[in-house]
């Protein structure tokens, strides 16, 4: 696999005392098609980290202000997926092991040819991405999801493919129950298709697409004359369903004489045209989907508990984007093939640092508005190869709002300065948990913290003030 079906000149922090080798290093691996940046010392290697996410970095192990090691776990830290090589002119096992357990691809020791960087990570980067393709096929080819494209590996969406493995067999009535763009209707149609009503149709009414006052009517059918422009007598949804599998979506919607006929149809399992008192009966299993709490409803009057308790004879409740970020990479990654073959371009690849961004964003809109915002990323990524930070839409951009530098007046007497600093540390966390609704490992990746650290300093926190923060 060349370099160049990778990304496109991948970016590396050089860091290095030795001017002459520091300069030489930097040469050959622009030859070798990669971007070096280079950096003398351990805190000019840490500046360069915090504004800017590298793809590699090659660590001398012994520097004048800091060790190798060090800077390795804090660049481990900030970007998990970042490639790290670790290079010394005084070499020992004991070092190679650390360096290796911290995350380092490789240990090089001095005198060494320059080649060898290149072919090192050029090796890494392929490997990275077999991975990345191979973990996108596994979560493909994973369980319930292999025969209907649902991507997903993480704890949360595997617990959704076990319980429709279960149910896909039965002709039992499903509640399913999840935010807005979380794929309802997918599951719904993945359960019909996975059971004995397959070979016949799936039929979706959508309560929120249809006037209140025809939606009965599409539901259970209609003679002619039945209403005003009732011109020709037609079959309802239950009837088109019949033998196969009727989703009702956006259910909490329906109107309360709605749902009283529903419940009939439910129990008896037959339904009558608007307009014909003569009983029809149908064979369909029901789906229902819902993005409303329907117990709250129910406990507020605006939903009959009778119908609640027939819809839910078996529920699933659909995870929000935000609980299965390990999920992200894959979803962005099948995101922006679909949307270059709908638009018969060159398959893109996404640059690290976006899949770092669409992984701290809250996704209110959960996988709808994560397809919406690669698409929007691919147009906008024009010939480029790859899809950068610079491509997305501008809330994703933006990242975590910027801090303002407060407006503070010195007392003459002074000020406390680790008081000062340990309220602002306080106030970005909380501003980063209120952010995130509280996820701990979404707010420490907004504050590019590990979540072990995070964690500590929330702790700390809780304890400083004598209550838990979060």
């Amino acid at each position: 696999m060349a370099l160049s079906t990778l990304a496109k000149e991948p970016t590396v922090l050089v860091v290095e005392d030795e001017t002459d080798f520091r300069e030489l290093l930097g040469e050959s691996l622009t030859a070798d098609g990669f971007r070096p940046s280079l950096a003398a010392s351990g805190h000019e290697a840490l500046e360069r980290l915090a504004g800017f996410a590298f793809d590699a970095c090659v660590i001398d192990i012994r520097l004048p202000d800091a060790d190798g090691i060090d800077l390795l776990r804090a660049a481990m830290d900030r970007y998990p997926d970042i490639i790290a090589v670790i290079v010394t002119g005084f070499g020992g096992v004991a070092e190679a092991v650390t360096a290796m357990k911290e995350g380092a691809v490789d240990f090089l020791c001095k005198p060494f040819q320059l080649s060898q960087v290149s072919r090192i990570l050029r090796s890494a980067f392929e490997r990275r991405q077999l991975r990345e393709e191979n973990a996108e096929l596994r979560a493909q080819l994973n369980d319930y999801g292999r025969s209907f494209g649902i991507i997903g590996q993480s704890p949360a969406i595997r617990q959704v493919f076990s319980s429709l493995e279960a149910i896909s067999r039965m002709n039992s009535t499903v509640l399913i129950q999840g935010e807005t763009g979380t794929g309802k209707e997918m599951i719904a149609r993945a359960i019909h298709l996975s059971s004995p009503r397959a070979e016949h149709r799936f039929v979706a009414f959508n309560a929120a697409a249809i006037p209140e006052n025809l939606a009965e009517a599409e539901l259970f059918g209609h003679t002619k004359g039945a209403f005003t422009g009732a011109v020709a007598a037609r079959i309802g949804r239950f009837e088109l369903a019949h033998r196969g599998t009727l989703f009702i979506d956006e259910v909490s919607l329906t109107s309360m004489p709605l749902q009283t006929k529903l419940l009939r149809a439910l129990q008896e399992r037959e339904i009558e045209r608007v307009g014909d008192a003569r009983p029809i009966k149908f064979d369909a299993r029901v789906i229902a989907a819902t993005n409303i709490d329907l117990r709250k409803l129910v406990k507020e009057g605006q939903f009959r508990e009778d119908l609640f308790y027939r819809l839910n004879v078996i529920p699933i409740m659909l995870p929000p984007l935000r609980d299965r970020l390990e999920d992200i990479p894959l979803l962005a990654r099948h995101f922006v093939q679909k949307a270059c073959k709908a638009n018969n371009l060159p398959i893109k690849t996404l640059s690290q640092d976006v899949v770092r961004h669409l992984m701290a964003a809250p996704w209110p809109g959960n996988i709808r508005q994560l397809e919406n915002a690669i698409e929007h990323a691919v147009a906008m990524s024009g010939v480029e190869r790859e899809v950068g930070v610079r491509n997305l839409p501008e809330d994703l951009r933006s990242g975590v709002e910027p801090v303002r530098q407060a407006s503070m007046t010195i007392p003459d007497d002074g000020l406390d300065f680790a008081s000062v600093v340990s309220q602002l540390e306080r106030d970005l966390i909380l501003r980063c948990l209120e952010k995130t609704g509280g996820n701990k490992r979404q707010a420490a990746r907004l504050l590019n913290l590990s979540r072990t650290t995070f964690i500590d300093k929330l702790n700390r926190l809780g304890g400083e003030s004598g209550a838990a923060v979060a």
